[in-house]
């Protein structure tokens, strides 16, 4: 059992991490991190050992976090699917997606994460199925390929919902009369 002084440290580090990472991408070294969380670089490193450890953890806790946020906001029955892409892409972009990507990049994916990205994959894909079905969304992608073009956009570092590239390619995804059958 961990004593409360050290499970109050690491949950500090781990915030530290997940802002750090989320404004300016996978870069962050562990000293900035430590620094950031006004604690030792030895405090950091007894929590984790290296940087791919803590990376790993922080990317379990953002895939559970944003699996658990859109499987909620499905289960609100939104008004529009659109509205609810919209409102996941928003969340998504406050979201160290970039570390997550680098992670995959980098070495083995631990099961664990290689699974909730799936699963979030797999509900991102519903919400642009039904969005297609609505007719909000143009058709002329398969879900999978909305999805794809989604994580481009947000899987990237300092990601911002109300940024150039995620307005263009919002846009780019909604229905118009021009692009229905």
């Amino acid at each position: 059992m961990m004593r409360a002084d050290a499970r109050r440290n690491r949950e500090r580090i781990l915030m530290t991490a997940l802002e750090l990472f989320t404004e300016r991408g996978p870069g962050v070294s562990m000293e900035e991190i430590a620094q950031t969380a006004g604690l030792g670089v030895g405090t950091l490193y007894r929590h984790f050992p290296d940087r791919r450890a803590m990376v790993e953890e922080l990317a379990e806790i953002t895939l559970e976090g944003l699996r658990t946020h859109i499987r909620g906001r499905l289960e609100e029955r939104p008004e529009t699917y659109w509205a609810l892409l919209l409102d996941v892409m928003n969340y998504c972009a406050w979201q160290p997606l970039s570390l997550i990507v680098s992670l995959a990049g980098s070495a083995a994916v631990p099961p664990s994460c290689a699974k909730l990205w799936d699963e979030v994959g797999e509900l991102l894909a519903e919400i642009a199925g039904r969005a297609q079905q609505e007719g909000s969304m143009r058709r002329d992608l398969t879900p999978e390929q909305a999805v794809d073009v989604l994580y481009a956009t947000v899987c990237r570092p300092a990601s911002r919902f109300d940024g150039p590239l995620t307005t263009v390619v919002l846009d780019g995804l909604r229905a118009t009369a021009r692009q229905e059958p």
